[in-house]
């Protein structure tokens, strides 16, 4: 479990830095100033050769992989609320390299979703336990 929760941080901080340079991309090709095709058009190709959007797109990329691979290895209701852990981790990002002001009501509801992630944490070791004292059980009782 710790290296499986090791790879889930290290992968949480590409996509915190990678939602941030996502965001930090998209503001500076702005908005367009009509919906037309060809307004449309030209932002697409100003975000296809825009670095901080290249840069969050592989960021972003970098995680999917790494969630593929938790994935992978244990269950989906296990890994998935666990991802909510980087919602800490982009709080911290946007406020660090966005130098967004973020509220005591947002952190506050950071807080509340990962305690939500602890309980999903804490309900696989409670798992992990029964599984383990049931093989000893079949152990003693096997003659």
């Amino acid at each position: 479990m710790t290296k499986l929760l090791l790879v889930l941080i290290v992968a949480l901080l590409f996509e915190a830095v990678g939602v941030v340079y996502l965001s930090r991309g998209l503001k500076q090709i702005g908005e367009p100033a009509q919906v037309t095709a060809r307004e449309i058009l030209r932002l697409v190709g100003r975000g296809a050769t825009n670095g901080s959007i290249l840069l969050g797109v592989l960021l972003e990329a970098v995680f999917f992989g790494a969630l593929l691979y938790l994935l992978s290895q244990r269950d989906v209701s296990l890994i998935w609320p666990l991802t909510a852990l980087g919602f800490v981790i982009t709080g911290l990002a946007a406020q660090f390299i966005l130098n967004e002001q973020i509220t005591a009501a947002r952190w506050a509801g950071i807080a509340l979703i990962v305690a939500g992630a602890a309980l999903v944490s804490w309900s696989e070791k409670s798992k992990e336990r029964a599984a383990t004292l049931e093989q000893a059980a079949q152990k003693v009782l096997k003659p």
